[in-house]
């Protein structure tokens, strides 16, 4: 009986390809004509600039003349060399280091305390993403004058407990600092938000199981159900915050302009200069592919935690 059953069922090998039918390939040809708009735009407007810049990364291209010769890895060596590149490097480091944790922290107990208050949370959350919303040019005007050494309120308020505050902008000791402080109110509101959508998502159960099982206190329930909860968000959160810290542009163009003495120069506004300042197109193109680089290697790591996290759980 065991024979007949065995030689009854279809071998692997045996077994042939169903044809696609019509219908099949009716759809198929649905998805792609679907599909086509987003494929040709996303090679329009990411896949062709990127492999320009690729491409003019090994050129001395400069805007305003005529013709371009390939130069190899003499940008990228140049690059090793460039005392200001290092230094904007650098700068952009220090500026991430602090803009990113002190946000994310900072956002998640925003997050918690506004979702515990029953009253005006959406006050609270509208207030907190404005930020986001407003442009920093427009917000310069306000921050220049924060920070002003001598009208400004910020050193009118450590005057007043008998400290002399500095010249926050101007200053080689104290302006990177003051860019930061301004990139954790700009990011604070957009995690804000993310981490009350994480926050909303966690079944209340979970907390009443929680304190059966001997979780008493507000540690104890954050401990060991809202930050594990939380993961996913977390993740994502602190993701977008480093990016978001390393491409800061705006309030280095807008309030110092890389300055003093190129202390608050950043990565892009370094880019920014040797593209339309000094028009060195192809000198710029490789930095550009270097801040890629580091972009994909801030995703890689996501990914790879990310994995990480669904394999344990």
């Amino acid at each position: 009986m065991a024979e007949v059953i065995a030689s009854s069922s279809p071998s692997p090998v045996s077994v042939r390809a169903i044809p696609r039918s019509d219908a099949d390939r009716h759809e198929a040809r649905a998805a792609w004509m679907l599909a086509a708009p987003a494929i040709l735009l996303t090679f329009l407007f990411i896949i062709l600039p990127v492999c320009a810049v690729v491409t003019l990364g090994f050129t001395d291209f400069e805007l305003g003349y005529s013709g371009f010769r390939f130069v190899g890895f003499e940008n990228y060596a140049e690059l090793l060399n460039d005392r200001t590149f290092k230094q904007s490097l650098w700068n952009t480091f220090i500026y991430a280091a602090i803009v990113a944790p002190v946000s994310i922290f900072l956002a998640l107990g925003l997050a918690m305390l506004i979702e515990a208050e029953g009253i005006g949370r959406s006050f609270f959350r509208t207030a907190y993403f404005l930020p986001v919303a407003s442009l920093i040019v427009a917000m310069a005007t306000v921050w220049q004058y924060l920070f002003h050494p001598s009208i400004g309120p910020i050193n009118a308020l450590l005057a007043l407990v008998g400290i002399e505050g500095p010249n926050w902008l101007g200053a080689s000791s104290t302006v990177l600092y003051s860019l930061a402080l301004i990139g954790i109110w700009q990011t604070v509101g957009f995690n804000l938000v993310l981490f009350l959508a994480g926050l909303t998502a966690i079944p209340r159960d979970l907390y009443s199981a929680a304190e059966v099982d001997g979780a008493r206190s507000a540690w104890d329930r954050f401990r060991l159900v809202t930050w594990p909860m939380l993961g996913p968000t977390t993740l994502f959160v602190t993701t977008i915050s480093v990016i978001n810290a390393v491409k800061v542009f705006e309030t280095v163009k807008t309030l110092t302009e890389g300055g003093p003495n190129k202390a608050s120069e950043v990565l892009l506004f370094t880019i920014y200069q040797e593209g339309f300042v000094y028009l060195r197109v192809g000198y710029a193109s490789a930095m550009t592919v270097v801040f890629l680089l580091i972009l994909i290697v801030l995703m890689f790591v996501q990914y790879r935690i990310q994995d990480r996290q669904v394999h344990y759980t």
